[in-house]
Formats: C-alpha cells, sequence, structure tokens
C-alpha cells in the first residue's frame, strides 16, 4: 500500500494552513522484523494445554517435567507502582479491557479491524495494537511507553517519584491532554517516545498538528536528529507523530491520490473519508 507524501503543501493563505502530511517510510524497514521479534519471546502456545496429546496414559505429570501452563507469564503484573500489560493481544480478548465506545464516533470509526490492519503496516504490532485500544475506548489507556494500564482522570505516581514522596501539585494540562490524544502516561513518558525530535517536544507535548508552529511539526515529520534507531524507539517516534493529526493520518493510506486540504478533517464525523 502507498505510503504517504513527507512533505507539506503550501499554505493557502495568512489564515488558513494546510493539512499536515505524514512521514511513514521511517518504520516500513521494520514492521516485518519487529514483528518476528515479538514472536521470538511470545510464551509457548496453550493450545496443547488445552488439547494434551497423551502418547503414554501411564505417564504422571511428576516425573520432572512441569506443567507448561505454570511457565506462562501473566499478561498483566504490578511492579509496583501501577499495572503494566505484558501481552497486549492475550489482555485485548480478556475480560480485562474495556469495550470500544461504539456510542462515540471517533471511536465506534477507529474501532475496525480495517483500522488496526492499516496501524500494523506501518507501526510494530505491540505498539500498532496498543494505538488501536487507546484510539477507540472512551477512557482505559495503555501506556505506549510503559504499558502501564490506567484510566483517564488517574492520579498515576511519575516515574521519578521516590516511594511515599509523591509531590502534592496539580499535573500540566499538557499532561491530561497528551493522556487523551496517545495514551503516553507521564511527562518521562512522551521524552521518551519524543527522543529522536527534541527540538518538538515542547511544542508537541499535549497538542495536534494544527495547534503547534509550523517548525515544530516539520521537525516531528521528518526522520529526526535523535540517535535512538531501534524498532520501538523508531515506532513511538511514528506513535507521537501519527496521533498529532485527529485521523492519525491513516486518510493518505486509505485515499493517497486525494487531496485532504480542501476540506476539515472531519466535519461529518468520519475521519477516513468517504465509503
Amino acid at each position: 500500500m502507498p505510503g504517504p507524501r513527507n512533505s507539506r503543501k503550501k499554505q493557502k493563505g495568512s489564515s488558513t494552513r494546510s493539512k499536515p502530511r505524514l512521514s511513514l517510510e521511517s518504520t516500513s524497514s521494520f514492521s516485518t522484523a519487529s514483528s518476528d521479534s515479538q514472536h521470538a519471546r511470545t510464551p509457548p502456545p496453550i493450545s496443547p494445554i488445552r488439547n494434551p496429546q497423551i502418547v503414554n496414559e501411564n505417564v504422571g505429570l511428576d516425573d520432572g517435567y512441569p506443567e507448561e501452563g505454570l511457565l506462562d507469564k501473566p499478561f498483566i503484573y504490578d511492579p509496583g507502582n501501577g499495572h503494566r500489560v505484558r501481552d497486549t493481544r492475550a489482555f485485548l480478548s480478556s475480560f480485562f479491557a474495556q469495550p470500544p465506545a461504539l456510542d462515540d464516533p471517533l471511536c465506534a470509526e477507529f474501532s475496525q479491524e480495517e483500522v488496526l490492519q492499516m496501524l500494523c503496516t506501518v507501526l510494530p504490532e505491540e505498539t500498532a495494537l496498543i494505538l488501536w485500544y487507546n484510539k477507540s475506548r472512551s477512557s482505559s489507556r495503555i501506556c505506549p511507553a510503559c504499558q502501564r494500564l490506567y484510566r483517564l482522570g488517574d492520579v498515576l505516581a511519575d516515574h521519578t517519584d521516590e516511594e511515599n514522596t509523591r509531590a502534592e501539585q496539580r499535573p500540566p494540562p499538557q499532561l491530561s491532554r497528551e493522556q487523551e490524544i496517545s495514551g503516553l502516561c507521564s511527562t518521562v513518558c512522551f521524552i521518551l517516545a519524543s527522543y529522536n525530535y527534541p527540538a518538538a517536544i515542547k511544542s508537541a507535548w499535549g497538542h495536534t498538528a494544527d495547534e503547534m508552529d509550523d517548525e515544530a511539526w516539520s521537525l516531528l515529520n521528518s526522520t529526526g536528529d535523535g540517535n535512538a534507531t531501534s524498532g520501538v524507539s523508531v515506532g513511538l517516534g511514528m506513535l507521537v507523530r501519527m496521533t498529532r493529526l485527529h485521523d492519525l493520518g491513516l486518510a493518505q493510506l486509505c485515499l493517497p491520490d486525494i487531496d485532504f486540504d480542501d476540506g476539515p478533517y472531519s466535519d461529518d464525523g468520519d475521519v477516513f473519508g468517504p465509503a
């Protein structure tokens, strides 16, 4: 599927700015490799446990071979400062996951399986699953950086605080806005995700592309000047870039030949263009 152009069109007037365009080339090379590496870390399949193939019925389970199910790691754990999601795909199929908010038109659009498939073409699978979950749920969030599971409005422990020494202070408004649009749960997590774009961090934090100045968006929509080149780091940078757009830039993936600068993002509630 062709990617969008990595350039911003000339502004049509002093008070009107053209819709930002995404550059998606930076993640295309590692999507498959990241998926392969993730499969390598996946625990043994559980199907043999549900349907064991017993060759000798006289062989017991106490012959030095523990049950495979006892070795499987839980997909949610608590390191001491909040629950973390270890396996996003397993979490999504569990009763712990919040159902999609189908009564919200925007969440209902993002909850479509086709949206997840498109996200998986430009992001590592784990990052794509988290982003898809965050955009299709009304209040439940998984932080893409630290995998913390929380709800919008929760008072979260700061990663930099020592135990029992959390400062009693009101969080900045950018933090709650960032949690809503990307799911990144803390200032530290946003800085980590934006590591390759240090000059754009201040302007991008808690803001969408149309709220950022042109120079900051150009920096964020580039290959970046950081030295974090791993699949996870590049994927997080792409997530920050995509979540600055109301439709994550998916309209450009679906209809790359259409000029979306001629109209608003979503006046009719359909962020992905005409059906």
